[in-house]
């Protein structure tokens, strides 16, 4: 039996959301900006797309804007919301446990001019509101931090960081990768408070190559891409039908499922935390919060062998984010972790079709694998 339990990666496309992208393909092929019937029809199919990621965030269609990643909509959000607010000061606040997307976002920021603060996680490795207030100047003009972190599962409370800001009557703009979060957690995008979300699909058993960042209504920055007036003219370039039609119906699918979601990947999480600590009473549990991401060491012991050892056996996790080849996790570094603790992380993560045979094979896996290594 293959166990697949690296879903904070990508998550496998459920069927609803193949079928339509397969029916957009090669049935609903216009081209959406073309004005006879087969591009009405393609245009029908993102219209109904943004209304369901729309409804899935709790917003209005206008608000959303389709991109081709997570990694794209960091990008936007970050380089262009910077940009745009430049003229009111020129500095930005994020963390030393985001995504890649959102650090190297931070470095370009800084070749240009910016002052970068770049805070540190808590032990649990999440973001506390104290440490933004701290860091809160007048000339502060972004504020981006991760709602769940993609490693660890670690939850920051964007919510009130938007209460703190507007406390303070910050002018900031308030940016959060919820690449992660999405369909995990619920929030409202009305109720958060964030000008700028950034989603994926792949997280959600849509296709690769298709996101969206919400852009709160009122909120300026400017175009990502130049061309065409595809995504009211801020995001130029003819629409990927089949992918946005997969992505909205994965939307509508995980908004309807989301609390029977949550509860069966929590329940899953503990089942593995427990069999684990049963099996290895020596292995560590890392951080987090998030129900779909379980972030476990075995010090001692090399990730990449462990992981070879759980492919054997027909189980695939990963050692830290999938974007990141070689070198130590940053994000557990922030943390404050010794060497050898990171060094033996590995990171099981789940979604709505994992099952407890699977979970049960893990953890016999895992207790296999360390066995075969203790006797090395």
């Amino acid at each position: 039996m293959e166990v697949y339990l690296d879903n904070a990666a990508t998550t496998r496309v459920c069927t609803e959301a193949a079928d339509i992208a397969y029916k957009a393909m090669t049935e609903l092929y216009g081209n959406p900006s073309s004005t006879h019937t087969k591009g009405r029809e393609a245009k029908s199919v993102v219209d109904k797309a943004r209304k369901q990621l729309a409804k899935a965030l709790d917003c209005t269609p206008n608000e959303v804007y389709f991109t081709s990643c997570g990694s794209e909509g960091d990008n936007w959000a970050i380089l262009n919301g910077a940009e745009s607010m430049k003229h009111r000061g020129l500095h930005v606040i994020s963390s030393e446990v985001e995504h890649d997307a959102v650090r190297k976002s931070m470095y370009e920021l800084e070749k240009r001019g910016f002052d970068v603060t770049m805070l540190k996680p808590e032990k649990d490795g999440s973001i506390s509101v104290e440490a933004v207030k701290n860091a809160l100047r007048p000339d502060t003009v972004l504020v981006s931090l991760m709602m769940v972190n993609n490693e660890t599962g670690a939850v920051t409370d964007i919510a009130a960081i938007a209460r703190l800001l507007k406390a303070e009557k910050s002018q900031a703009l308030l940016h959060t990768d919820a690449v992660q979060g999405f369909m995990k957690l619920p929030f409202s995008a009305k109720k958060l408070g964030a000008d700028m979300i950034t989603v994926s699909g792949h997280k959600i058993h849509a296709p690769k190559g298709i996101g969206a960042l919400y852009i709160k209504s009122g909120v300026k920055i400017k175009p990502y891409i130049r061309g065409g007036a595809q995504e009211a003219g801020m995001r130029a370039g003819t629409e990927s039908v089949p992918q946005i039609a997969a992505f909205g119906e994965a939307c509508e699918l995980a908004k309807a499922k989301l609390g029977e979601s949550r509860e069966h990947m929590a329940r899953l999480r503990q089942m593995a935390v427990d069999g684990i600590a049963a099996e290895i009473p020596e292995a560590i549990i890392i951080g987090g919060g998030a129900p779909h991401i379980l972030s476990v060491s075995l010090p001692g012991w090399r990730s990449e062998v462990l992981m070879n050892c759980l492919e054997a056996d027909g189980v695939y996790v990963s050692r830290s984010s999938a974007c990141k080849k070689g070198g130590r996790s940053h994000v557990l570094e922030a943390m404050g972790l010794q060497a050898p603790v990171i060094d033996g992380a590995i990171r099981i993560s789940f979604s709505r079709y994992t099952t407890e045979e699977e979970i049960v094979k893990l953890c016999r896996a895992l207790k296999s694998a360390h066995d075969r290594l203790a006797h090395r």
